[in-house]
């Protein structure tokens, strides 16, 4: 079995999060999509609202027989991908300016543990600029999210916004 996990904040989930999660399905048996528990950043959702919204949008992602699991993680991501007895790292990539990051970060995964491959994917072209930060910013200045996000998530962001 092929194991993968998708580390992020998915705060919020964003279509695009979804499509690399959807054609993820085509390359592993299961992936765990790993929510980044990060003491420094003041997250718009919850851990524990962020699973919720991620176990209620992955019902209709089209997964063949990839088994979708939802998870949450702090510290060193090779270390968690080890216990989870992962093959990959999943990681989404939409600019040259993702590129440069992502490949520092996995040339060091692979310096603290080589026996985990990291696995670059791009998303559908209409998501190519999509991400939780643009998403929440254009949000709270009251812009639309029609097309960014899962009708789920606007509607719990706009529940957040109004009853906190």
């Amino acid at each position: 079995m092929r194991r993968a996990i998708y580390p992020g904040s998915f705060d919020p989930v964003t279509n695009g999060h979804l499509d690399i999660i959807e054609r993820g399905c085509k390359l592993f048996d299961e992936i765990i999509i790993s929510i980044l528990i990060n003491p420094e950043k003041r997250p718009f959702f919850t851990v524990e609202e962020r699973r919720d919204i991620l176990d209620e949008v992955l019902k209709g992602i089209k997964r063949g027989t990839c088994e979708l699991l939802v998870d949450d993680f702090e510290g060193l991501l090779v270390h968690y991908a080890l216990a989870q007895k992962a093959d990959a790292i999943v990681r989404g990539i939409r600019a040259i300016s993702d590129y440069e990051y992502e490949l520092q970060m996995a040339l060091m995964n692979r310096r603290l543990e080589p026996t985990i491959e990291t696995v670059f994917m791009m998303p559908a072209e209409k998501y190519s600029y999509v991400s939780s930060r643009l998403v929440k910013e254009v949000f709270q200045l009251g812009g639309e999210l029609n097309g960014l996000v899962p009708p789920l998530v606007e509607e719990r962001m706009k529940h957040k916004m109004t009853n906190g």
